[in-house]
């Protein structure tokens, strides 16, 4: 299926690993032109720049950690002078928690909400007037915020919270015909067996209809789905990818 988003100007955060990373190859593979940011330059971010320039011209790998004005502000300051605009926002940057809740102090739980949710209330204030109208924000949250999950109640808040940043901001640039969805993946294998004892594995992918575990490049697919023009009426809505859990 063509995505819809050859020649769009694209920036995910958080692209080096994981989902980010599957998302930012799969805008590169369609045609699309690429942003993306990392906190600290590594293995993986030069990686990911090689790829990225084995797929064609005008995709940049930089660092920023984007639960920082200062980094966010510049981060755009860059978007602006090398696409002069934006047709795609992807908010992919997250941290997960899993701590009982009598157990989260106030470092974990501003640990949490800041990368879950401030990084995504300042990277989209900082980018909307780089968005062109008509264009896409697509957030990553998760498949929990709408069931819950023990030992992850601060992790769950912030992605909750997400749906209804993203049910509310669509009403408000809706009128430029900017789109807002939330992509809600499940347990996704971004490591081997997900970093899980193969018991836990077992006992997830036993919940999930389609008997396995969300890969990223499953998540990539829905992201770019969203972002493109095929999903041109499609705003405020939460797309789950979670096999059926």
């Amino acid at each position: 299926m063509d995505m819809a988003v050859s020649g769009k100007r694209v920036l995910v955060t958080g692209g080096t690993r994981g989902i980010g990373r599957a998302t930012v190859l799969a805008f590169a593979a369609a045609g699309a032109r690429v942003v993306t940011c990392h906190r600290s330059a590594d293995e993986r971010s030069q990686e990911l720049a090689r790829e990225l320039k084995e797929l064609g011209e005008g995709h940049l790998v930089v660092p920023a950690d984007v639960t920082q004005r200062a980094d966010v502000t510049r981060l755009a300051e860059l978007c602006r002078r090398h696409f002069g605009a934006l047709d795609v926002l992807v908010n992919n940057v997250g941290a997960d928690g899993a701590r009982p809740f009598g157990q989260v102090d106030d470092g974990e739980w501003h640990r949490v909400v800041g990368e879950n949710l401030t990084s995504t209330y300042l990277t989209t204030h900082a980018a909307l007037d780089l968005l062109v109208d008509g264009a896409s924000i697509v957030n990553v949250g998760s498949s929990v915020a709408l069931r819950g999950r023990a030992n992850g109640v601060h992790y769950t808040a912030s992605k909750a919270a997400l749906i209804g940043f993203t049910r509310a901001l669509c009403k408000e640039v809706g009128e430029r015909g900017i789109r807002v969805n939330t992509v809600a993946p499940g347990l996704t294998e971004t490591e081997p067996g997900a970093g899980l004892p193969p018991e836990a594995v077992r006992r997830i992918v036993g919940m999930t209809a389609l008997g396995r575990l969300c890969q990223p490049t499953d998540v990539a697919a829905a992201v770019l789905f969203l972002a493109g023009d095929n999903a041109r009426y499609i705003s405020g809505a939460t797309l789950n990818v979670d096999g059926g859990v």
